[in-house]
């Protein structure tokens, strides 16, 4: 029995005369109008049901084509854009898929790089086969085998070579079932489609009734009892993972155009992409990275610069939009747009107080716009612009009361910020710290900008974890880990057998992020470690049973104990030519220091290229530490100090 009413997202029944003539309707909570049938019944009384998608996408490409006749004065034309761009199956086959409609996801990525896509029917077919069904029967993994030349083609009948040939022999749509029984047994098209139904629902009489007429539809072609057979297991065994190919083309089709645009005009794609992500932190901070690797600079929000959404302002510079900045409203921006057109770019922080609406650009706008950067350009300290904030607001709204009145203020005449200069100067204050001003990005825009908290710790990083959220997909389920990173979201929860504590943590690296899951028996030993914002070294074994990877936690490190606990012995390299006396006396002057029980290698690399290793006296071995690392980094060089673990 049909216990209560839901409404099909996408579905829209259409029939010739009004609706209430053929079925009983409702109206759902929200108002809308809804039929009291189900969408089986709906069919069977004859009404056509649609389902119409909206798209994202289809923003993001239609926005894309709009920057390009902005930026490049050029309509681009889809009828005439080839379906064979080398560029875009280049990009594909690399598995550089990020931002691409239905084909970003890891698993994905994974089968773009396997099958390395050459031909706009090999889109079509990894859509209809990226599902579980075909995935799980090792269906994928033949077609690519197939694509490859590895397992050879054969046909059971020379009439499946036209039909099959775009899917090297295995049967993958729905349409080749229609097609095989059509023309090899003669089936009407109606027919053909009733067996495809039968098939997908396992309908056991309708399938042996519809095996006698085609195997006798078979023998009129010609075709052997035995082969016909053969051919009727072979559409049975596919059909239970076909897929309707329309569907498949339609968003093949906008996967492609998406690729095209990325690869073809990068910089105004991810322009469009990151504008239509705005309000989803972690897509823009996917998309930021992917923009990055391919080379384009992503700059914070500008007074000067900044629209709403991201901008395109260079060749490869995309900058960031106001209203990605929290407490920042439209008619804020309204406010901050209008008075910039007004005085053709603020000449300063003082020039934008006197000439935006502050009712809207209050303090608390004000405050969001000076953490983000969206003053930097001007050339003064965040710090400084944080510190006058509470006298220049009150000093542009004298300016602006006299302006209003009709009275003209004693420093009017001395143009510009005159006013300001006469009333205050900028305080002489250090500007924040790195970590403060990143702290401050992340707060106003969901993510860090102008740096990263890890960008220090890149060494240790990168000497002493095994991998990173970018290899991860590389390692096998089960393997044992160890990776350094930032908590960027941590909850703590409890088991529910025995209410025992746990944590769930986001681990952030400077390539993504990853979930981890910290048990009782981990989180008894090490979760005293575990704060928002912390850098840590996890230790456990990797979960890939899942579609996203998880990190099960054995054991975390601070990054003030990495060097100590996993340091197994440090190499310093120089040229022999340099190992001058008092460069090596500097060397034996810092490792004593710092006396300890890891061994010291030190390689020289003579004038014929070739390399030699002495160990250093035992006295001379240490206790590493981030002093010690520094300390022989100023010696030596920063890239001749290498740790091993």
């Amino acid at each position: 029995m049909t216990r209560h009413a839901s409404t099909h997202a996408a579905g829209v029944v259409i029939s010739e005369r009004p609706l209430k003539e053929h079925v009983p309707l409702f109206k759902t909570s929200d108002g809308q109008i809804s039929t009291q049938f189900s969408m089986e019944s709906l069919e069977k009384i004859g009404l056509l049901k649609m389902d119409f998608l909206g798209l994202r996408t289809l923003t993001v490409i239609d926005d894309t084509l709009k920057i390009i006749k902005r930026i490049q004065k050029k309509d681009l034309d889809w009828s005439a854009i080839p379906l064979n761009d080398a560029k875009t199956f280049e990009q594909l086959s690399k598995a550089q898929s990020i931002g691409v409609f239905q084909l970003e996801s890891s698993g994905m990525r994974d089968i773009l790089q396997k099958l390395r896509p050459d031909k706009f029917e090999d889109l079509i077919a990894i859509l209809a086969l990226y599902r579980p069904g075909p995935i799980g029967s090792g269906m994928v993994d033949e077609f690519i085998k197939r694509k490859h030349g590895q397992i050879p083609i054969a046909y059971d009948h020379p009439l499946l070579e036209a039909i099959l040939k775009d899917t090297y022999g295995i049967i993958v749509f729905q349409e080749q079932i229609m097609k095989i029984v059509n023309i090899l047994a003669g089936f009407s098209l109606g027919k053909s489609d009733m067996l495809r139904r039968a098939i997908s629902k396992k309908k056991e009489e309708i399938i042996q009734e519809a095996r006698e007429d085609f195997v006798s539809g078979c023998a009129t072609n010609k075709i052997d009892k035995k082969i016909a057979d053969k051919i009727f297991n072979f559409i049975v065994h596919f059909a239970g993972y076909g897929f309707n190919k329309s569907h498949s083309a339609a968003y093949a089709l906008i996967s492609y155009r998406t690729a095209y645009l990325k690869a073809n005009y990068t910089v105004e794609f991810m322009t469009a992409l990151l504008s239509s992500e705005k309000d989803n932190t972690d897509k823009v901070v996917l998309y930021i990275d992917e923009a990055k690797r391919m080379g384009l600079q992503v700059l914070p929000p500008d007074v000067n610069e900044s629209f709403p959404q991201f901008t395109v302002v260079g060749a490869d510079t995309i900058r960031f939009g106001l209203s990605a900045v929290k407490n920042v409203g439209q008619t804020a921006i309204d406010a901050i747009i209008q008075g910039r057109i007004k005085q053709k770019s603020f000449k300063s922080f003082h020039d934008l107080t006197e000439h935006v609406d502050l009712r809207v650009v209050n303090r608390k706008v004000l405050e969001s716009l000076i953490k983000c950067g969206a003053f930097d350009t001007m050339g003064v300290f965040r710090s400084r612009l944080f510190a006058v904030l509470e006298q220049a607001l009150s000093a542009a709204g004298e300016v602006q009361k006299d302006r209003e009145s009709g009275q003209r203020s004693f420093f009017d005449t001395l143009g510009g910020e005159g006013t300001f200069k006469k009333n205050f100067e900028f305080p002489d204050i250090p500007e924040w710290t790195d970590s403060e001003r990143l702290l401050h990005e992340k707060e106003m825009l969901g993510f860090y900008v102008t740096g990263h908290p890890l960008d220090r710790y890149k060494k240790e990083l990168k000497s002493y974890s095994t991998v990173s959220t970018a290899t991860m997909g590389n390692r096998r389920d089960g393997e044992e880990i160890l990776i350094g990173g930032l908590v960027s979201k941590l909850k703590f929860t409890q088991t529910k057998k025995n209410n025992e504590k746990m944590a769930i943590v986001t681990i952030e690296d400077l390539d993504g992020s990853v979930d981890a899951l910290i048990f009782p028996r981990s989180f008894k030993e090490f979760g005293h470690h575990l704060i928002k914002d912390a850098i840590l070294f996890f230790k456990g074994n990797l979960d890939k049973k899942e579609q996203t990877p998880k990190i099960l936690v054995n054991e975390i490190t601070p990054i003030s104990e990495v060097h100590k606990k996993f340091t197994r012995s440090i190499l310093v390299k120089f040229a022999a030519a340099s190992a001058q006396e008092n460069l090596l006396k500097n060397l034996q002057e810092v490792l004593s220091k710092y006396p300890g029980t890891i061994p010291v290698y030190l390689e020289f690399l003579d004038k014929n290229n070739t390399r030699s290793q002495m160990l250093v006296d035992r006295s001379l071995f240490v206790k590493p530490g981030e002093e010690l690392v520094q300390s022989l980094q100023k010696v030596v060089g920063e890239e001749a100090v290498s740790l091993r673990i």
